[in-house]
């Protein structure tokens, strides 16, 4: 199986970022993931809101989420485990995440001051 790809931390753009936030769907994925607090599988999100995602889809938004660096993936048996990388992001680029899903209205309690 091949390894999946994790940029380093300074290597993140915020450009890269922007866009991978760009599609509210994706900004949906990764606020659940963010509020969460724990590593979540995909197939966890499959029903996300008023309408269900097919897992091709799925799979494609993790890829663009996962090679942005907002997030971080490991598999585990058949299932992949997904978390955020919001505290490193935070040092990096201090206020951007927070303001992208403010703007979106999808900021998790848990991020909130």
């Amino acid at each position: 199986m091949r390894p999946l790809f994790h940029p380093a931390i300074e290597d993140i753009r915020p450009d890269a970022i922007l866009y991978a936030l760009s599609d509210p769907e994706r900004a949906a994925i990764f606020a659940w993931l963010a509020g969460a607090g724990c590593g979540r599988t995909c197939s966890a999100l499959a029903d996300l809101g008023e309408r269900t995602i097919p897992k091709s889809s799925l799979s494609n938004h993790f890829k663009v989420l996962r090679e942005s660096g907002l997030i971080r993936s490991e598999r585990q048996g058949v299932e992949m485990r997904n978390e955020t990388r919001c505290a490193e992001l935070d040092e990096r680029f201090p206020g951007l995440i927070r303001a992208i899903l403010t703007a979106y209205g999808q900021l998790p309690p848990e991020m909130k001051d």
